[in-house]
C-alpha cells in the first residue's frame, strides 16, 4: 500500500473537470494530462496490452496465471471530476489520526468539515483522513477508484503466487457528464463482467440504479399590453407555472429515498412570449418510470386542450436500471459481496440513486456492478476519503480476481468445493 497515497495525491493534483456542453470526447482537452500519465503508470506496474483510443479510453491487460480457463473480469473508473464545482489546483489537506471533531479546511474563509453536520465521520476516529482545502472538490470521485485499481493489479504483479484468470481494466472520459460508456469498446475489452469502482463508503455494493430520463417543456406564449390582454395575451410564464402545479408536489429530490422516484426541475426560464422548463425523471421500478413520462404526456395534453397548441414536450430517456441485466447472471454480486466479507468488510447492498457507466454497459452486454472507492461528500468542497478505506479497496478488487479463479468456470457457474 506504500504507494498507493501517493498515487493519489499525483492523480487529484491534475485538473480534469468535464464539460457537458462540449462536443469533443473528451469533453475537455485537461482530461488528456491524466490519461498520459495514466498510460506511462500501467507501462510501469508491468500491464500489458495498453493501449490509449483517440477519445481518451484507457485498456490494459493482467494475463491469466492458471492452467485453466476462468472467466476475464474486469474493472473500470473514469478519469474526469464533476464541473459542479472547481477542480483547479487541488491541494489536499492529510489528517492523521483523526480525533472526530471539526476539521477546520479554511480558516480564512471559515470552512469547516464537522461530524455534526457529516455525521459519517464518526465512522473513521482514528484513521487517515484526506480532505480538500475547503476550495476545491478533492476528486476522490474518482480518481480513488483509478489509484485502487492500478494499485491492485501491481500488488497481483509483484506477488504471483495469488492465482487469478484474466483481468482487464478501463479507464475512462466524461463519465460526470454522462457519458463514459457511450464510446467504450465493450468487445475490444473482452471481458465477461466487470465492476465499476466508483461507489461511496466502504461496503457499498450497488446493482440497482435509476431508470433515467431528461424532459424539456417549451411553452410559446402571445405577448400583449397588460391594459388590452383581455382574452388576447398569452402567457407562457402562466402556463409554466400551471404545469409546474400538477405535478405530484412531494415527489422531488428532498422529499425521496431509497427507491422512491422523482421529478426534478432543474432550469426554469420564461418571459410572456416564451418559457421553458427542463426536468429529470428518475424511477427504480420500470413501470413507475413509464407512468412519470405519461404523466408528463397527460398534463401537456390537457394544457394544450385548455389553452390552446402552445405547449411542446420532449423526453430523451438516458439510461436504466442495471439490475435486469445483472440479476441473471449474480453469481457476479456473490463473488463481490464474499470478498468484503472475507476481509471482515460487512457488504451494503443496495439501489444507487443515481446512475454509473455500469448502468450502459450492462445493456451494453458487459454486466457491470457498483463498488466502493471510499470517498463521501463528493461533487463539493466538503469532499475527503480515508485511506484505510482505499485500501480495504483495494483488498477487495485483489480478493475478487483471487475468488473468481477458484470459483467460476467459463460458463459463469461456481465450482463444486
Amino acid at each position: 500500500m506504500d504507494r498507493l497515497l501517493d498515487r493519489f495525491l499525483e492523480f487529484v493534483a491534475v485538473d480534469t473537470q468535464s464539460d457537458p456542453y462540449s462536443k469533443s470526447t473528451p469533453s475537455t482537452q485537461k482530461q488528456w494530462d491524466l490519461a498520459k500519465k495514466l498510460v506511462l503508470e500501467l507501462h510501469q506496474i508491468g500491464m500489458q496490452d495498453v493501449s490509449i483510443d483517440e477519445n481518451a479510453y484507457i485498456m490494459a491487460s493482467l494475463p491469466s496465471n492458471v492452467d485453466k480457463e476462468v472467466p476475464t473480469i474486469g474493472f473500470i473508473s473514469h478519469m474526469d471530476t464533476s464541473p459542479d464545482f472547481s477542480g483547479k489546483n487541488v491541494k489536499p489537506k492529510i489528517v492523521k489520526d483523526y480525533d472526530g471533531g471539526d476539521i477546520v479546511l479554511n480558516k480564512s474563509k471559515d470552512i469547516v468539515l464537522s461530524p455534526s453536520y457529516f455525521e459519517d465521520l464518526l465512522q473513521y476516529k482514528g484513521q487517515t483522513l484526506i480532505t480538500t482545502d475547503g476550495t476545491t472538490l478533492l476528486g476522490a470521485d474518482d480518481k480513488a477508484g483509478i489509484a485502487e485499481i492500478i494499485t491492485a493489479m501491481e500488488y497481483l504483479v509483484q506477488h504471483p503466487e495469488i492465482k487469478h484468470g484474466p483481468i482487464r481494466i478501463a479507464f475512462t472520459p466524461d463519465e460526470e457528464i454522462g457519458r463514459g460508456a457511450h464510446k467504450f469498446d465493450v468487445k475490444k475489452f473482452g471481458a465477461d463482467w466487470a465492476y465499476t469502482m466508483d461507489g461511496s463508503q466502504v461496503g457499498e455494493l450497488e446493482y440497482e440504479n435509476f431508470n433515467a430520463a431528461s424532459a424539456e417543456i417549451r411553452i410559446e406564449g402571445k405577448s400583449v399590453h397588460p391594459g388590452y390582454a383581455k382574452n388576447k395575451m398569452v402567457s407562457a410564464i402562466g402556463i409554466a407555472n400551471e404545469f409546474l402545479g400538477l405535478l405530484p408536489t412531494r415527489e422531488v429530490p428532498e422529499h425521496t429515498t431509497d427507491r422512491e422516484g422523482f421529478f426534478h426541475v432543474h432550469k426554469l426560464k420564461g418571459e410572456i412570449e416564451l418559457a421553458q422548463i427542463e426536468l429529470i425523471i428518475r424511477d427504480h421500478d420500470a413501470g413507475h418510470f413509464e407512468a412519470r413520462k405519461q404523466l408528463l404526456t397527460d398534463i401537456t395534453n390537457k394544457l394544450n386542450k385548455k389553452h390552446g397548441e402552445y405547449i411542446q414536450l420532449s423526453i430523451d430517456d438516458q439510461y436504466r436500471n442495471m439490475r435486469e441485466k445483472v440479476e441473471p447472471v449474480f453469481h457476479i454480486v456473490e463473488i463481490a459481496k464474499e470478498a468484503m466479507e472475507s476481509l471482515g468488510i460487512e457488504p451494503i447492498i443496495k439501489p444507487i440513486r443515481g446512475g454509473t457507466d455500469g448502468s450502459q454497459l450492462s445493456f451494453m452486454g458487459l454486466p457491470c456492478p457498483n463498488i466502493f472507492a471510499g470517498g463521501h461528500n463528493f461533487h463539493g468542497k466538503y469532499e475527503y476519503i480515508p485511506l484505510e478505506s482505499m485500501e480495504k479497496a483495494v483488498q477487495v478488487i485483489v480478493k475478487i480476481c483471487e475468488l473468481t479463479a477458484i470459483q467460476i468456470n467459463t460458463h459463469g457457474k461456481r465450482k463444486k468445493s
